[in-house]
């Protein structure tokens, strides 16, 4: 390994913690595949999400990461031509069975995307919103608030000033008031898609100690190109990996393997794996 590569699975090292290996699987996907009209965009994933835990997802641009993300909470329905093949369980129900409503998912599994996307509203309103949707009292919308303003640790920067615009806000601080606005609905996990890619150093840094002082609430799911933010903030992580077609001059991603984040930096499985963490490929 380079020095470099030493120093990533020195991080993951340094940032381990001890596993319950009876931890409960949130998620339970067997041999699962996505579809964009004939086009097979990712196959045959096999991977738990454990409990109170921080599962990343790293792999090369166009691997599936992001695809597989939002098959948990059914944000590929919206694409027309999306389709999902496989078994996708949460909490031992399938996911995609007819009888489940997609809104209800959404509810219990909360998304924060790649880019801040406040509402052009103020503040307060951002983070009542979705509990105000959901029927709760006007009355209990103030605490609602402030309680998941203080769990993103955004409370002491903006109680001052909570009807102002959202939009006025710091990419870091916007960052984190869609996680409050996401937590406010009171979700059982937490899909992030690179929640820290168009963010600033200081602000990656608060995000990924927000991500460590909520997982005891929150089951967490990270997609993300920086394998130092993997390696600093995840319990668990899944490599990806892209299959070239020649013939047909397509891309399918896959999954290689799943592992603790200290064994995928340090002693992973697959030589695809390795090759990838050491800078090798991708």
């Amino acid at each position: 390994m380079s020095e470099t590569d030493s120093s990533i699975a020195r991080i993951a090292a340094e940032n381990a913690s001890p596993i319950s290996a009876d931890a409960e699987n949130v998620f339970e996907a067997r041999d699962l595949s996505v579809y964009y009209g004939d086009f097979r965009a990712v196959r045959d994933v096999d991977v738990d999400i454990k409990e109170h835990q921080i599962t990343a997802f790293i792999g090369p641009s166009g691997c599936g990461k992001t695809t597989i993300l939002r098959c948990f909470n059914r944000m590929n329905d919206l694409i027309d031509i999306a389709r999902v093949d496989g078994s996708l369980k949460y909490h031992g129900i399938d996911l995609y069975d007819s009888e489940v409503d997609a809104v209800e998912v959404r509810r219990r599994i909360g998304m924060v995307f790649q880019k801040p996307n406040p509402f052009p509203k103020s503040i307060y309103d951002n983070v009542a919103y979705g509990p105000r949707v959901s029927g709760r009292k006007k009355g209990d919308l103030d605490d609602v608030v402030e309680r998941s303003l203080r769990r993103a640790a955004l409370w002491d920067e903006v109680k001052d000033r909570l009807g102002s615009s959202a939009l006025g806000m710091s990419g870091g601080q916007q960052q984190r008031l869609c996680i409050a606005r996401a937590i406010a609905v009171e979700p059982d996990v937490l899909l992030m898609d690179e929640p820290c890619s168009s963010l600033d150093p200081i602000a990656t840094a608060r995000i990924e100690e927000l991500m460590q002082e909520i997982k005891d609430d929150y089951t967490i799911v990270i997609v993300t190109h920086n394998m130092q933010q993997a390696a600093r903030t995840s319990d668990r992580t899944a490599f990806f990996s892209v299959e070239v077609n020649e013939e047909s001059d397509t891309r399918t991603g896959l999954m290689v393997e799943v592992n603790p984040t200290e064994k995928i930096f340090s002693a992973p499985d697959d030589p695809r794996t390795e090759q990838y963490v050491t800078g090798r490929f991708g």
